[in-house]
């Protein structure tokens, strides 16, 4: 089953334990971040103390609840102009609002987790699959109809080898 609209945007209201992501990818070819995006690479920067939306709100929410979003972002040095940009603009926000965001740089070393796809899981339990084309567009999301032991794995790997953003940028 293929997710869009409401129906995604509703797994981030009725969570009840975790909502957690894998991201492996140097870019993410967004429609809604295209001018930010330019704007970032055009010298514009945020404070992320200041920002406050729609999202930093609900990050602060679940975590004052007790419902917590993570990811654990896989990559390698140099960063992409992406990668800058997601840092600053959307980690460094997120971060402060309680998202418990982790980088796994695997510039010199194996990668724990080759030829694994980007995925959002849902208290430990639902699995959905962002399916992107090479370039980081975003193709869709999928439900996953399997069992959710290897996610479970993946995850737990991802966070053992990681270390937290704040620590991998200072």
């Amino acid at each position: 089953m293929l997710l869009d609209g409401e129906a995604w945007r509703s797994r981030f209201q009725r969570f009840t334990v975790e909502a957690w992501r894998l991201e492996t990818l140097s870019q993410y070819l967004m429609p809604q971040e295209e001018e930010e995006f330019r704007a970032f690479k055009a010298g514009v920067r945020i404070d992320p103390q200041t920002v406050s939306n729609a999202y930093t709100e609900r990050l602060r929410l679940q975590a004052g609840e007790g419902r917590p979003q993570g990811r654990v972002h896989v990559l390698t040095r140099p960063l992409s102009d992406y990668l800058r940009f997601e840092f600053s603009q959307y980690y460094a926000p997120h971060v402060l609002a309680g998202e418990q965001i982790r980088i796994l740089d695997v510039t010199d070393r194996p990668n724990p987790l080759e030829g694994v796809q980007d995925f959002w899981m849902f208290d430990r339990s639902e699995v959905v699959l962002m399916n992107y084309q090479p370039d980081g567009r975003q193709i869709n999301r999928e439900v996953y109809e399997g069992d959710p032991a290897p996610f479970l794995a993946y995850q737990r790997i991802a966070i053992a080898e990681s270390v937290s953003f704040e620590e991998y940028v200072k």
